[in-house]
């Protein structure tokens, strides 16, 4: 049976995949709708982005047997991130409104303030901003179905090492 996918298209469509959340985030939900980004929401960004990049050096090099599960390793560690952070930003938007954190600077002004340890401590402990609801599909809001990408993007980089190591893939 021929396989559909080889190592690098595999790669190369999570790669597109992360570009393409990215892309959506900034000219659909913040240029389009007007929706700027929480602290949270630039973390996950982040993890995105890391992912992508993990995806798209295993496409370009293409390695064979178990030098592709270090390229894997890095994706699903920073999907892994990334999917922690959502999932809190998930969790803190479920909490009830007397319960929430009050709203907090903006990640500029913390990086302009704070060393990065403490900048990274206060954004992972979120606030009010990384509470509000401002966008569902599905019951889900962006974080949640970030979530989802992020699990569905861990998954695809486990299963990537898996694939044949002929000499074109």
């Amino acid at each position: 049976m021929k396989q559909l996918l080889n190592y690098r298209a595999w790669n190369a469509l999570g790669f597109v995949g992360c570009i393409s959340g990215l892309l959506i985030a900034i000219f659909y939900f913040q240029k389009h709708l007007g929706l700027e980004p929480c602290p949270m929401c630039i973390f996950q960004r982040v993890g995105m982005l890391a992912a992508g990049l993990g995806f798209l050096a295993a496409a370009l090099h293409g390695p064979r047997g178990g030098a592709r599960w270090a390229y894997s390793t890095f994706t699903i560690l920073a999907a892994g991130i990334g999917a922690l952070i959502a999932g809190r930003h998930v969790w803190l938007q479920g909490l009830p409104e007397d319960q929430r954190p009050a709203c907090g600077p903006t990640l500029d002004y913390l990086m302009d303030m704070l060393p990065l340890r403490e900048v990274v401590e206060t954004v992972l402990r979120g606030d009010g901003n990384c509470a509000k609801i401002d966008w569902t599909l599905f019951g889900l809001s962006i974080p949640g179905w970030t979530l989802v990408a992020f699990i569905g993007l861990i998954f695809w980089a486990l299963v990537a090492p898996f694939l044949s190591s002929g000499k074109h893939s």
